[in-house]
């Protein structure tokens, strides 16, 4: 999905993203990011115990 990408556009991304949100912004929203990330993950290993 992502081979056809390279680094200039990665860095393009990239600035955008710090453009948009700031440079103070940026490691809260990855934290937020790794959380959702980490719930995910955890609710998929144990669907049952999401449905008791």
């Amino acid at each position: 999905m992502f081979q056809s990408i390279g680094t200039t556009e990665w860095l393009i991304i990239a600035g955008i993203i710090l453009f948009l949100f700031g440079g103070k912004k940026i490691p809260e929203l990855f934290k937020g990011l790794s959380e959702a990330v980490k719930e995910f993950k955890k609710a998929s290993r144990d669907p049952e115990k999401e449905q008791a």
